[in-house]
C-alpha cells in the first residue's frame, strides 16, 4: 500500500483558472533562477501585440504558463485516478505528471517557438529543439540547485525522475515495437498522453494556450475543457495498449477544440504581421549571431545559435537579447544591418507583402516557389533572392492534412469499456471536408517602389509557371488606427464612465482596422 505523506500546497491566483495550487517540490523548482528565466521569455504573438497596442499588460511570460500546464494536468491525472483506482495510478505518478507539466517548456528561447526556427536556420546539422533544451536544463536545475534530496524527500527516485523526462520528451518508438520506455510500464501508458499527445494532440498542454490566448486576445473559445477532464476514460485498446478514450457524446466539443486551435493560428500566429516579424526577428538574429556572445560554466564563449549547447548560457538568455542587439557596440556590418531591422519593427517599417497564393498540388513546396521566383527575375534586375521571402502558412487541426478526431477512441453510455473509433460522416455532415489548407506569402525585404512591383510581376510569373493560383495582391491595412472619441461636455458621447470614477478629460482608442 502505497505511503500517505501530508503536503501544504502553495496557492496561486490565475486569471484563467482561477486559484491553482502547486505541490512543494513544484514550488522549489519555480523558485531557481532556471525556471525564472521563463518570466522574460513572451510568445511572440503577444510581442506583436505590445508593439501593435503598445500595452505590457498583453505580454504573458511562460512562467505562468507553465503553472497553468502543471495545474491542468493535475486536474487530469487526478480526475482518473478517482474514477478508476483500479488502475493502480501512485501519488508519486501524480507529482511526475505535474512536474512534467511544469516542465515541459523550459528549454524555450527567446520569443518561444521563433527561436526554434532560427536555430534550424542557422545551424541545420545541429537539429536543436526546444524539447532537447527542456531536458537538458531540468537535469541542470536539480543539480545546479541541489534538488536531489529534495526529490528524494518526496519519494521520486532516478526512474521518476527518467518518467518526467520521457514524458516531456518521448523517445523514439522501436521498430520491433517493444516498450521504448523505462520510466513506467506499458499499463501506464496512458500517463505519456497528457502533457504532450503525440497519438492525437489532445493534451492539456493544448488546452492551456488555446484557452489562454483566447482570453489574450479576446477571442471567444467555445470548448470545455472540464467535460473533456470529466469524461476522459482508461480502455485498453486492442493492438495499441491503454489510452485515454473520450465519451462519444464529447465528439462535437473536441471538434471545437481543434476548430479554436485553427482560428487562433489565423487570427494570430499565422497572421500576416506576426509572420512578418518572424521574418524580419529571424534575420536580425541571423546578422547579429556571431556578435553576441554569452558566457558559459565551461569559460567558453557562445554565440547565439550555439548557447542552446550549454545550460549555463542558455540560463542567461531571454527576450532581452532584442535589446542587447540594439545597444551592442561594434561597427561590423552585419551587426548594423541587424540593429537597422530591430529598429524598423519597432517603427513599424515592416517588410512589404507583396502578395499570396495557394498550390494546387501538395507536392508544391515553398522551396518550389522561391526558386520559380527567382529564375523569372529578369536579367539586369536590382530585385535578387536576397530581397525576397516566401512564408509557408498551414492552417489545420494540428495533423497536417489528417483529422485528429480520427486518432480518438470513443467510449458510449452503455460500452464504458469497449473503444471504438468516430468518423466524421457519423458525427455530422457539416463539419470540414478537408483539414489542412496551405498559403504562400511573399514579402519584399525592401520598401523601394520599383523592387515591389518587380516582385509582384515575378510573383504572377512563378504562380502561372508552378500551375498555382493566381495570386492576389491586395491586401487591407493593418496598421494602427487612432480613433479620437468625440468630446461633449467632458464626457465622451454625453455618457458618464461606467466605473463610477467621474468624467473623461481626454479618450484616443487605439484600434486595428478590420484586416486584424
Amino acid at each position: 500500500m502505497e505511503e500517505v505523506q501530508e503536503v501544504i500546497e502553495k496557492v496561486f491566483n490565475d486569471a484563467v483558472h482561477g486559484a491553482i495550487s502547486l505541490h512543494p517540490l513544484c514550488v522549489k523548482v519555480v523558485d531557481t533562477r532556471q525556471f525564472q528565466r521563463l518570466r522574460f521569455i513572451k510568445q511572440v504573438v503577444l510581442l506583436l501585440l505590445f508593439i501593435l497596442l503598445l500595452s505590457i499588460a498583453l505580454n504573458i511570460a511562460y512562467c505562468y504558463i507553465s503553472y497553468r500546464v502543471c495545474h491542468l494536468a493535475g486536474q487530469l491525472v487526478r480526475a482518473i485516478q478517482a474514477r478508476q483506482p483500479n488502475l493502480g495510478i501512485t501519488r508519486k505518478d501524480v507529482l511526475c505528471v505535474q512536474m512534467a507539466g511544469l516542465c515541459h517548456d523550459l528549454g524555450h528561447g527567446p520569443f518561444s517557438h521563433l527561436w526554434e526556427c532560427f536555430v534550424r536556420e542557422a545551424k541545420p546539422d545541429k537539429g536543436w529543439k526546444h524539447e532537447d533544451a527542456s531536458i537538458k536544463m531540468f537535469d541542470y536545475l536539480i543539480k545546479s540547485n541541489n534538488l536531489e534530496d529534495e526529490f528524494r524527500r518526496y519519494k521520486l527516485d532516478d526512474r521518476d525522475i527518467t518518467f518526467i523526462k520521457e514524458m516531456i520528451q518521448r523517445p523514439r518508438e522501436t521498430s520491433n515495437g517493444d516498450w521504448p520506455y523505462k520510466g513506467r510500464s506499458r499499463d501506464k501508458a496512458f500517463l505519456y498522453e497528457i502533457v504532450a499527445n503525440k497519438r492525437s494532440g489532445i493534451d492539456v498542454d493544448k488546452w492551456d494556450y488555446i484557452l489562454r490566448d483566447g482570453h489574450t486576445l479576446g477571442i471567444k473559445v467555445t470548448f470545455d475543457y472540464h467535460r473533456l477532464v470529466n469524461f476522459s476514460r482508461i480502455i485498453d485498446v486492442e493492438g495499441e495498449g491503454p489510452q485515454i478514450c473520450m465519451r462519444d457524446k464529447e465528439c462535437d466539443n473536441l471538434y471545437d477544440m481543434f476548430h479554436a486551435r485553427r482560428i487562433l493560428h489565423r487570427t494570430a500566429y499565422q497572421h500576416r504581421v506576426t509572420k512578418t516579424i518572424d521574418t524580419m526577428l529571424i534575420d536580425a538574429f541571423r546578422l547579429a549571431d556571431e556578435h553576441i556572445e554569452y558566457c558559459g560554466d565551461d569559460g567558453k564563449k557562445y554565440c547565439l545559435s550555439d548557447v542552446c549547447d550549454n545550460m549555463s548560457a542558455y540560463t542567461l538568455l531571454n527576450d532581452n537579447v532584442f535589446h542587447q542587439i540594439l545597444l551592442a557596440e561594434g561597427k561590423h556590418p552585419n551587426l548594423l544591418k541587424a540593429k537597422q531591422i530591430l529598429n524598423n519593427i519597432l517603427s513599424r517599417k515592416l517588410y512589404v507583402y507583396v502578395g499570396q497564393t495557394q498550390p494546387t498540388t501538395s507536392d508544391i513546396s515553398h522551396e518550389d516557389l522561391l526558386r520559380s521566383l527567382v529564375e523569372n527575375i529578369p536579367k539586369g534586375s536590382s530585385l535578387s533572392h536576397e530581397n525576397l521571402d516566401v512564408q509557408e502558412v498551414r492552417l489545420n487541426y494540428g495533423m497536417g492534412s489528417e483529422n485528429p478526431i480520427e486518432h480518438v477512441r470513443f467510449y458510449s453510455k452503455k460500452a464504458p469499456n469497449v473503444a471504438k473509433v468516430l468518423r466524421k460522416e457519423e458525427v455530422s455532415a457539416m463539419l470540414p471536408q478537408s483539414f489542412q489548407e496551405v498559403l504562400f506569402r511573399l514579402v519584399c525585404k525592401s520598401s523601394e517602389e520599383g523592387l515591389v512591383s518587380e516582385a509582384k510581376e515575378v510573383l504572377r510569373k512563378a504562380c502561372k509557371k508552378l500551375e498555382m493560383k493566381e495570386p492576389s495582391m491586395d491586401y487591407p491595412s493593418s496598421h494602427l488606427t487612432p480613433v479620437r472619441q468625440v468630446i461633449s461636455n467632458g464626457y465622451p458621447n454625453n455618457q458618464q464612465t461606467t466605473n463610477g470614477c467621474g468624467p473623461l478629460k481626454s479618450s484616443v482608442v487605439m484600434s486595428l482596422t478590420s484586416e486584424s
